[in-house]
């Protein structure tokens, strides 16, 4: 049981340290439960089509929630800088 524990404060560990990945992969659960409720009235497209708009649309997402965490790290660290930390 202590495995258990130990992955679990890992995981909210590197959640503090890094909070765009939640983010993406909320985004990425958003985005395939809505389209799988959509899937009903996809009309007549075809369901090889509708899954591929699925996947790209839930890649992008986290690819861009990557981006913007990426961003916002170098942000912290080269731009954001107290004047004083010049050692």
């Amino acid at each position: 049981m202590s495995g258990f524990d130990e992955n679990e404060s890992k995981l909210l560990r590197k959640a503090k340290e890094n909070p765009f990945v939640p983010v993406g992969i909320a985004g990425f659960l958003a985005i395939v439960g809505y389209r799988l409720m959509k899937m009903k009235s996809r009309g007549d497209t075809k369901m090889s089509v509708h899954l591929i708009h699925m996947r790209v649309a839930a890649q992008g997402f986290v690819v861009g929630a990557m981006t913007v965490g990426v961003l916002f790290s170098m942000y912290k660290d080269y731009f954001a800088k107290p004047k004083g930390d010049d050692k």
